[in-house]
């Protein structure tokens, strides 16, 4: 029932943002920021929904480690389809999304990534992997946050796969802040039973904030594994909670 209602929602949602992609189309022309915070509030608030049809039960911790008012970079593991709504409805800046450009041939889907900055990336293709993470240091660079996951797809393994260090470049060339995210038991809610959808608890911790520049040369070569290290231990931590 719980899939049922979440896809008759989607399709709703979809209808009726064709209006709606007039008016954020207008609204970028004369101001991009206007239409980035309008359009994130309106994803944030379909998410909420998904998030309560689905019968998401959802814990954050350290929501207040997050700087206001400066781009991050977000570094979390990924565990399911669930990851997205259920992390971006607490970010309290502008964030996009790092995703796979398959996503893109997606239609209405695509159109609202792109309103809310999200960044397609080619996993097959090195040089263009590169031109997306270019495309994420301006993105920084001009307020607008990234949100990341560099095992780069899905893993309900008790053990993370091993982060791709060229993403942290945008944090190393940007200087902004990494935010490590450990997002716990969200594969319960779909991955674990597919096609269904069931209630669960998941945990989003968001951890202290973390420099590049004032890191040791050692913990700045091996940057990847370093904040990989940060969410296992607070993943560890989570797991007494569900």
């Amino acid at each position: 029932m719980r899939l049922i209602l979440t896809g008759l929602f989607l399709v709703i949602f979809f209808i009726l943002s064709i209006p709606v992609f007039l008016i954020e189309f207008i609204l970028e022309k004369y101001n991009r920021r206007a239409m980035a915070v309008s359009s994130q509030a309106i994803v944030s608030a379909a998410f909420r929904i998904v998030l309560f049809i689905s019968g998401v039960k959802r814990t954050v911790i350290g929501r207040d480690n997050i700087p206001k008012n400066e781009a991050v970079l977000y570094v979390a593991n990924h565990r399911s389809y669930f990851d997205v709504p259920v992390t971006y409805v607490s970010l309290p800046n502008l964030t996009g999304f790092m995703a796979k450009k398959e996503i893109a041939k997606i239609p209405f889907l695509r159109t609202w990534m792109r309103f809310i900055q999200c960044l397609f990336l080619d996993r097959d293709d090195i040089k263009q992997g590169l031109k997306t993470v270019l495309q994420g240091i301006e993105q920084i660079k001009s307020g607008y946050s990234v949100f990341i996951s560099p095992e780069g797809t899905r893993n309900q393994s008790n053990e993370m796969l091993p982060f791709k260090e060229g993403s942290f470049k945008m944090a190393e060339k940007t200087g902004c802040a990494i935010i490590p995210v450990a997002i716990s038991n969200t594969d319960a809610l779909f991955e674990k039973q597919t096609p269904w959808i069931r209630s669960a608890h998941v945990i989003v911790e968001f951890g202290k904030p973390i420099y590049p520049n004032q890191l040791d040369k050692e913990e700045r070569k091996f940057l990847g594994s370093y904040v990989q290290n940060i969410i296992k231990e607070a993943l560890d931590k989570n797991s007494k909670l569900i």
